[in-house]
């Protein structure tokens, strides 16, 4: 048995419980893992909420790093003792221990602790994504990235400093902006004083970015369109603040012939090998120094709905962890 975070039906945090469920043995394709230290991210949110709906009951959270206790036939990249972390479907990651498919979890390197890897491998991934495997971005460009404090955007303000490109940052506090700052962000931008829109035009000689990331969602959508120059690229990949509402295609033509991405990190970490080599290459950004991981939360895993609050409350930065 594990004690397992589950919800029954889609709600606020009082809607998590914590239940001891059967572990089981892996089969074919699957490994057993005993987790030391669980990731939150704002999927989690999601899935709880009902943004994001799932089969219920059903076990929460997308990220853990732990040891593997045994695999099943066909598995041949882990095995038994190795410490592993991952980001994957399905759900499950907020539990002591856990009977998964083996395809998305990743071993970890020697140097990288549980925590940092509980805390870097969906955020990091999604960075690498983001940068890498979405659109064409280059030395020398300029991207607009919204809640540059939190988990993902720490990470982002470093990679794109590690690869000469121009991050400009927005944050709801001015330490929030220090903090994105002292991470590598060229420009950071308190939202709730300044005119963000008009800001990131002065910043770019009226030009505009070209590429906005976009995890907020509603709140900042259509500002974010009128910080792209022609041709730019607005990558939305999240509702932090609610879904984007439905709008006129036209209106990318009419501001620039724009273009748009809803991409989501699982479509990218569907394939083994690729999923492998997104880890490798966040784990080789780690490694030489160009990133770090700033881990400014812990809650104990009986306390996820106050880590949930707080996340949704926008109290946190950098990434939070479950320990178990």
């Amino acid at each position: 048995m594990a004690k397992t975070v589950i919800i029954e039906a889609a709600g606020g945090p009082e809607a998590l419980k914590l239940v001891d469920r059967p572990v089981g043995e892996p089969g074919p394709g699957e490994i057993r893992i005993a987790h030391r230290v669980c990731g939150l991210n704002f999927i989690d949110v999601y899935q709880r909420s009902g943004l994001y709906p799932l089969p219920l009951p059903h076990a929460m959270g997308m990220e853990a790093a732990g040891v593997i206790e045994a695999v099943g036939d066909g598995v041949t990249h882990l095995r038994p003792g190795d410490r592993a972390a991952y980001a994957a479907n399905p759900p499950g990651a907020y539990s002591e221990a856990r009977v998964m498919p083996a395809a998305q979890v990743c071993p970890i390197p020697d140097g990288v602790s549980f925590e940092q890897a509980a805390a870097m491998m969906l955020k990091g991934m999604t960075v690498q994504y983001l940068f890498h495997r979405t659109t064409p971005i280059a030395a020398g460009d300029t991207v607009l990235f919204h809640a540059a404090a939190g988990g993902v955007g720490l990470i982002a303000c470093q990679w794109a400093r590690s690869e000469g490109i121009t991050l400009i940052g927005t944050a709801g506090t001015d330490e929030k902006c220090r903090l994105a700052l002292d991470h590598g962000a060229t420009h950071c931008i308190n939202y709730r004083t300044q005119d963000w829109v008009s800001q990131v035009r002065d910043l770019t000689g009226g030009k505009g970015v070209d590429v906005v990331m976009d995890a907020v969602g509603a709140d900042t959508f259509e500002g974010s369109l009128d910080c792209l120059k022609p041709l730019g690229m607005m990558i939305s990949f999240g509702n932090a603040s609610g879904p984007v509402p439905p709008f006129s295609l036209a209106l990318l033509g009419q501001k620039g012939s724009l273009k748009i991405t809803r991409p989501t990190l699982f479509t990218h970490l569907a394939d083994h090998e690729t999923c492998q080599a997104m880890a490798q290459h966040l784990f080789d950004k780690l490694a030489c120094g160009d990133v770090s991981i700033r881990i400014s939360q812990r809650f104990p895993l009986e306390q996820v709905a106050d880590a949930q609050r707080a996340l949704e409350a926008r109290e946190t930065t950098g990434s939070t962890v479950l320990e178990l």
